[in-house]
């Protein structure tokens, strides 16, 4: 893992995923994408009021605020 005086000031998004495009490989690019589909998937699809509850408090636990 990189420290942050390694990084530099990237300031922009744009910056960053230039970085990403050019360290990441496809492997690591289709994992993430992967992950994001299935972190989709689970929030659209499963509205068991049960599974929504327990999403709705590991959101809380990890300090976001979502009203």
């Amino acid at each position: 893992m990189q420290d942050s005086q390694e990084l530099g000031d990237d300031d922009s998004v744009r910056e960053r995923f230039d970085r990403a495009r050019t360290t990441l490989g496809p492997v690591q690019v289709a994992i993430g994408v992967g992950l994001v589909a299935a972190l989709g998937f689970t929030l659209l699809f499963v509205q068991d009021p049960m599974v929504h509850d327990a999403m709705h408090n590991f959101r809380h636990g990890a300090g976001i605020t979502c009203h």
